[in-house]
Order: C-alpha cells, then structure tokens, then sequence
C-alpha cells in the first residue's frame, strides 16, 4: 500500500483476507503512519472511483464480517462525498486498529475490547480472564451435584453415586444398567433374562404344561394332585398320582408306603426301592427293607432318614479342635487340615511344624527363627527400619542427641560407624579416638621459631618470643634482668631492682574473677608493706589485681570471648626497713580459642 511518499508493506494473507474482494477499493486509501489516521490520497478517477474504473460493483452484500464490510462502504461509495470518505477512512483505521491485536477477543468500536462468553474485560481494558461461576453463583447446578470450574465455562458433577444397578451418564445423570445386553446377570442356561430399573429378573424358557410345577432350576416336576389336592377322587375311591395327572381308583385295597398292589389286586407287596428307582442313594449302597429302604454311606456320610439321602458329615464342626492342629477344612466326604502363617503342614497331615523362615533369608542382615515366626536383627552400627521391619539402616550416630558431644571437634558418620577429626593445624587426634589433643610444637620441632628466638606452646600452635634487658640491666637466665650497681644515683635506685617475664596462655570465656598470676616476695619480713599494681597493658580492663598479706594476684576482671595476645607490665613494691625495693613482671597473656568445635551437618558428610 502507499502511503504519499514512503512505502509500508503488510502480511494480509491471514489477517485481511476479507480485502482480498475489495483490494482495489483499499488502494485508494493510505495510511498516515506518522498520524495513525486514514487520509485519502487525490483521485484522478470518475467520481465512482477507482472501483467502477476497473468495471466492479459496490457490492454491500458480501461474505465478510462487519468490519470488512465497513471497509467496503467506505471506499467504494457512489458519488460519496469528502466527509463520508473520510469517516470511511477512519472506520478502516479502527479496522486495522483492532486487527493489530489490542484486544485479546474482540473489538466492539471507538478503541473499546470486549471478551467472550465466559470471560470478563480486565483493568487494563483489552485482556480478558476466566470467570469463575462456581464462585460468583452464575452456575446452574441441581441439587446433590456440585460446580467445576472450566475455562470460559463450568460443569456439573455428582456428589453422590447413583447406586446399584445404575451408572452415571455424560450429561451427570443416572442411567440403568442392562444387566441382560450387558452380561452381568447370573440367570442359569434354562432362563432368560429381564431387565428391569436398578436390576433385573429370571424367567423361564420353557413354561410347565398342566399338572407340573417349575423348580428353582427351571426344571418341570409333576405335582402330586393326591397331595397338593383336597378330595380329587369321590368317595370310596383312592387317587393315584400319575406324570402330568393322576387317576382314580376304586379303594378296594389300600396300602400304605412303601407297598402297592400285587398284578391280582389282591394284596399289598412290597416295593423294592432299590431297584425301581434309579441311583436312589446317589452312588451309595442301597439296602432294601419292608416298606421302605436304606442307604448305606460311604465314609464320611451320613443317612439323613427324613430326605433319605446320605448327606456329607463335616468333620470339622462335629470333632472340632481334635482332628487338626491349627486348622480343618471340610470337604465332600472327607476333610483337610492347614497351617497358620509360619507353620507347615507336618508329615501326617494333621500336625504343624515351625517354619524357619530365616533360610529364606527374610532379613537384610541378622535372623534369628522363633516359633511360628522369626526376627530380624541388626549389627552394631544399625537399626531396623519401623517400615518393614526386616531391612537394616545406617545409625547417623552424629546426628542422635548425643552427637554433638560424640567428637570435641568434628563427627563424620560412616555406613554402621563413625569417625572424628580434629583442626588440620595444631591439633592430634587422641588414643581415644574422639578428643583432639594440642600439638606441642616446641617439643616435636615443627615449629619456626629462630636460634636467638624460644618457642612457647599455646593452644592449637605456638609463640616465637625473644627480649632484651634495658640499659643499666644484665640477663640472668633465660627470662630475667636484673639492674646493674647505681653508685648512688636516685634516679637508677627508682628504677625496678628485677625485670623478670612470664608466658601464660589460657584459653577464651575463662570465668571471671579466675586468678591467673601470683606475686610477691621470696619471703617476708614482719612490718613489710607490699603494694602490687598493673602499669601497662590493660588498656581495655580485662585485668584487676587484688592486695594480699603475702603480696598480690592478678585475676580476669572481664570476659574475654575472642582471642588475643596482652603483655602486661606488673609493678610490686616493697616498703622494708624504711627501703622502697621496686620489682617489674613482665607478663604476655596468649588468650587462644576455645577447644574448637564444628555442628554436624549430614549435607557436608
């Protein structure tokens, strides 16, 4: 499309494809990109345009949305003048404008979106979100169903199973179930099967002609009329039941069960069961008797004398607790004895034996078979786990209570064990296995300490310490000076008689008040005055020292929770006989960290 003198190109394969009727009216319009409005660029056609130049027709009847159809009017109008174009260009822009995908949905006109059924304008005027009519009560569920939300819909669901013999349906209803077309009734090969709401029924096939009766089974049986009826025959007559029917006979001779008449009529005989009629103790031995028979059982069977068959004894309700160890089980003439879990059947079939279960080898580590069942147990190092009660897991002995104190400085748990450690530097670890012990390198030599230098042990490492008398002082021994001879000048008598130097290292949180340094006199004399006093060093206060008949101590006046190194200087002096003997101590406090220790963390292990 041009636009005066710049050329835009636009992809309207997907997006315009209603222009596609009216490309020549839309070349008569141009875009004002640098305006965002639709102007119309000078016509050098008739005044129908460029449209009936070309020989096509308005046709305002096309098949396109509203908006195309808007472009249509607006660009291809009869004798349509200035203004009317120009609202027809701006129609276009608010058609491009809203093909440019401001709104998520749709557009309505005049920069306005508008969303689907099911979807609410956001605030930011052109993004549309669900509805929820679930909780807004814009659903229309019954009663026993309950709401869902769907995107831009809902649904109904159920609460409550339809019930035996129905099945819940698409639409959320209760729908039967054909029980007959589906297959799931249990009506035998001699019925045929109904189905009814919630069920079903059994019909017979075959329907009893007059004079019998269908059982249970679907079998026809004849019915005794001589029974069932009252009076069938007249007077002095006997009714004799027949298949179907029965007959009437003359009551000449009447005899009673188990008897009927001789070919002469003329007395009663008796009649042998056990031959006329077929398998009548079913299978068992039959033994014909007057007027009657009997059944001989089998093992295992009982003559029941009113039904007359022999009927199955079940061992296990008449001797019960005496015929099987743990458990009987009846069965057609017989029975069968089994054992409860952890027990086998023993030889003779009646007794259990223990199981060892253990050879199966049940248990992750250690198994021990007890009667009827059996335990697993675990090595040192192991639990067992309160899930299966057969597997073993690793004890994380530094992450039980006790832990924590199982090694002074770090804990490592190992599958079934654990081990400690100690600091890289200045530390050992112990015979014991758990404490770590401080590393005395001034005795093992693996110090760094100079020839002109002595090498001083402190917690986990070690001081490199030298120092020179003053002037006026000679050295005497290894940690002492002592003042040389004044020749009576005031000045060098004021001066300390005895420099002498004292390493103490203790290490931090120390009590307070803990006494750490003694001084005073080799050995005192009566009316001996001693004054004690820390004269550099203890500029933060840690120190104090306290008077003493004997001369004084330095104790901890604060808590000293980091470490760090003091030297203090500690004045004593000595009124004796009128004489003021002044002593100096030099006294370096290595304060070191306490025995260190590091919290278990299994993430680090």
């Amino acid at each position: 499309m041009c636009c005066l003198d710049k050329v835009y190109v636009f992809n309207l394969e997907t997006t315009l494809l209603c222009f596609v009727r009216f490309a020549v009216m839309i070349a008569e319009c141009c875009i004002d990109v640098s305006h965002m409005k639709l102007i119309k660029r000078p016509l050098t056609l008739s005044k129908h345009g460029r449209t009936h130049e070309l020989g096509l027709p308005c046709d305002h009847n096309l098949s396109v949305g509203h908006q195309c159809n808007l472009v249509s009017r607006a660009c291809c109008v009869e004798g349509a003048t200035a203004h009317q174009r120009e609202r027809g260009a701006d129609q276009i822009l608010m058609f491009l404008w809203c093909l440019s995908g401001k709104c998520a949905h749709r557009c309505v006109g005049n920069d306005t979106c508008a969303c689907f059924k099911g979807y609410k304008l956001k605030p930011d005027g052109k993004s549309c979100e669900d509805i929820n009519e679930c909780l807004v009560g814009a659903s229309n569920c019954r009663g026993g169903e309950r709401c869902i939300n769907t995107e831009g819909s809902f649904r109904c669901q159920r609460e409550v199973s339809c019930g035996t013999g129905y099945e819940l349906t698409d639409s959320n209803n209760c729908k039967d179930i054909d029980e007959c077309e589906t297959g799931i009734h249990n009506c035998g090969p001699q019925f045929q099967c109904q189905n009814t709401q919630g069920s079903f029924r059994c019909l017979p096939k075959v329907q009893c002609g007059s004079g019998f009766i269908q059982d249970a089974l679907g079998n026809c049986i004849d019915i005794n009329e001589c029974v069932s009826q009252t009076g069938p025959c007249n007077r002095g007559q006997i009714c004799v039941n027949t298949v179907g029917s029965y007959t009437c006979q003359r009551n000449s001779v009447n005899c009673g069960r188990g008897y009927h008449l001789n070919e002469e009529g003329t007395r009663c005989v008796d009649i042998d069961e056990c031959k006329t009629t077929e398998n009548v103790c079913g299978g068992h031995a039959c033994l014909n008797m007057l007027g009657s028979y009997r059944c001989e059982c089998e093992a295992g069977y009982m003559f029941n004398s009113i039904t007359r068959l022999c009927e199955d004894v079940n061992e296990c309700r008449h001797y019960p607790g005496r015929l099987c160890a743990h458990k009987c089980e009846n069965t057609l003439g017989s029975y069968k004895c089994s054992c409860t879990t952890g027990f086998m059947l023993a030889a003779d079939g009646r007794n259990c034996d223990d199981l060892n279960e253990c050879e199966s080898t049940p248990c992750s580590q250690e198994c021990a078979n007890v009667y009827g069942s059996y335990q697993c147990y675990c090595r040192r190092g192991y639990q067992l786990s309160d899930l299966d009660g057969t597997t073993c897991e690793d004890i994380d002995e530094c992450a039980l209570p006790t832990g924590g104190h199982i090694c002074s400085y770090r804990c490592h748990n190992t599958p079934g064990s654990f081990h400690c450690s100690c600091p890289v530097n200045g530390y050992t670890l112990a015979v014991n296995g758990r404490s770590c012990q401080d590393i005395d390198e001034c005795v093992t030599g693996s110090h760094t300490c100079t020839e002109n230098q002595s090498c001083f042990n402190v917690q986990g490492g070690f001081r490199c310490l030298s120092f020179e008398c003053p002037n006026n002082y000679r050295r005497v021994g290894e940690t002492r000076c002592e003042r040389l001879l004044c020749n009576e000048s005031v000045q060098c008598l004021t001066m300390p008689l005895r420099i002498t130097y004292y390493y103490l290292t203790f290490p931090t949180n120390i009590p307070i008040f803990t006494t750490i340094f003694r001084m005073g006199p080799s050995h005192t004399v009566p009316g001996d005055d001693i004054h004690i006093a820390i004269t550099a060093g203890n500029e933060g206060g840690f120190f104090r020292t306290e008077q003493m008949p004997t001369g004084g101590v330095m104790s901890v006046a604060k808590l000293i929770n980091k470490p760090e190194d003091f030297e203090l200087s500690l004045e004593l002096r000595l009124r004796r006989y009128g004489t003021i003997t002044t002593y100096l101590a030099k006294v370096l406090v290595f304060v070191t960290q306490e025995e260190p220790r590091v919290p278990y963390n299994p993430l680090l292990e």
